[in-house]
């Protein structure tokens, strides 16, 4: 059976593939309301732009929807700047593919398909933090995917920021600075 989401004029949500979508660029209410009735993000009574799950230790999930711009801190701003998803799995590891498959389970096929078919801006390998990402600007959001490894190059965490066009200068300059 279908899920219909009945969603108020002015609201502002997205009816994508039967579900609502908020997205960066919306209002935290209209986040808030999106997470809260996500089949798969299903957060706590008292979780609101903030869930984490855990199924072990070793196990775990996060998803976390921004005021503040991506990258270092800055002044907060009146609509969600950045959502940002990661995942922790030090038993089995952490691959791209699982997160792109993350990505796309969380915000469906259209924005999936913008993250396939986005520019990749910035890529980046660091020996030293092992971490390991890359940056890409799609015709509706921009994207940061960011893997970190053990000496051995297992991958532990990854995670994936779906943040505003206009905030990739920022973050592109702050990740190229020494």
């Amino acid at each position: 059976m279908k899920r219909v989401w009945l969603v108020g004029v002015g609201l502002g949500l997205t009816l994508i593939g039967g579900r609502v979508q908020a997205l960066p660029g919306q209002t935290a209410k209209e986040a808030a309301l999106w997470i809260r009735t996500h089949p798969t993000l299903q957060p706590a009574p008292y979780e609101t732009l903030l869930v984490r799950k855990s199924h072990t230790p070793a196990q775990r999930f996060t998803f976390q929807a921004s005021l503040m711009p991506v990258g270092r801190a800055s002044a907060p701003q009146g609509v969600i700047r950045a959502e940002e998803f990661s995942l922790t799995n030090l038993v089995r590891g952490v691959s791209r593919g699982r997160l792109e498959e993350a990505l796309r389970i969380i915000y469906g096929p259209i924005v999936h398909q913008d993250y396939r078919q986005a520019t990749l801006v910035y890529t980046y390998p660091d020996r030293d933090s092992g971490m390991q990402g890359e940056v890409r600007e799609g015709d509706r959001y921009a994207y940061w995917l960011e893997i970190a490894k053990r000496p051995d190059g297992f991958a532990y965490m990854g995670k994936v920021t779906v943040f505003l066009r206009d905030d990739l200068p920022k973050l592109e300059a702050e990740l190229r600075r020494p």
